[in-house]
């Protein structure tokens, strides 16, 4: 059974930037496609970025060029690095692992303050 535990949220002021980890236990890690998705109040779950096991990137529109998906297998470890936040990039963002089962984590809280 997988397990995937977000950390890093917070806080930040428009314009800032945060780093977003998510640990995953399990032995599959390192063959799995991983994302982050995002969910705002009254919304629905988007997609924000996906890396595959060798690396390739996949990004929303409306995050390009400034978010970075990036993953340390030797760690468990995908990353989510956000840079020039705006207020709506508020929302609770969510590590998934995808799978027969795709696997969630608990959901961090980004709050972006105008």
């Amino acid at each position: 059974q997988v397990q995937l535990v977000e950390s890093g949220g917070g806080l930040v002021q428009a314009g800032g930037s945060l780093r977003l980890s998510c640990a995953a236990s399990g032995s599959i890690f390192s063959i799995n496609t991983m994302g982050w998705y995002r969910q705002s109040p009254e919304k629905q779950r988007d997609l924000v970025a996906t890396i595959t096991s060798a690396g390739t990137t996949n990004y929303a529109d409306s995050v390009k060029d400034r978010f970075t998906i990036s993953r340390d297998n030797t760690k468990n470890t995908v990353y989510l690095h956000m840079n020039s936040l705006k207020p709506e990039d508020t929302a609770v963002y969510y590590c998934v692992l995808f799978g027969a089962i795709n696997a969630w984590g608990q959901g961090t809280q980004v709050t972006v303050s105008s």
